[in-house]
């Protein structure tokens, strides 16, 4: 068992959160896919910077396209153009970096009506400032696509396709 704070983070791969180049909290993943909370954030008051504060990707590489999705794992299913709101649910912060960040952004999130509806959201949010945004929707989780099919969305969202 892996403890912290009497928080049980075992059975779980930790997931580093960086910004602006600094490691500012973690996500932890249950890897058994057998615990009702797959995903356990670090304690708030562990954080320097609250991860619902920020957007996780990989800063360094984005451009003026962005594709948001839900998760870390749908990032990294993405690559370098993607980032995550930690969930279906975002903040007004992450809203303003989202628009500072990028000029056009794909929203893909997972199909469930909820999901799609925050997507609906997040889209007329980002048009409202001004973003050149679109929602892409697709079977299932982004996370569980074929890379095959990822990498033909990836293209087709730089390549203005859509």
């Amino acid at each position: 068992m892996g403890f912290l704070d009497k928080v049980d983070y075992g059975r779980r791969i930790l997931i580093p959160i960086y910004w602006d180049g600094n490691p500012v909290t973690f996500q932890a993943r249950d890897i058994t896919d057998q615990h009702p909370m797959k995903y356990l954030a670090c304690m708030k008051e562990r954080e320097i910077i609250h991860h619902k504060e920020l957007i996780y990707g990989n800063q360094q590489f984005w451009g003026d396209t962005g594709i948001c999705v839900e998760g870390v794992m749908d990032v990294w299913r993405f690559g370098v153009n993607a980032f995550a709101t930690f969930g279906i649910e975002y903040t007004h912060k992450q809203l303003r970096i989202i628009s500072k960040s990028f000029k056009r952004v794909a929203v893909i999130f997972d199909d469930e009506l909820q999901a799609q509806n925050q997507a609906k959201k997040l889209v007329a949010d980002l048009r409202f400032r001004g973003i050149d945004s679109f929602l892409i929707q697709i079977e299932g989780d982004p996370g569980g696509m074929d890379q095959g099919e990822a990498n033909y969305l990836i293209s087709n969202i730089l390549n203005n396709k859509f």
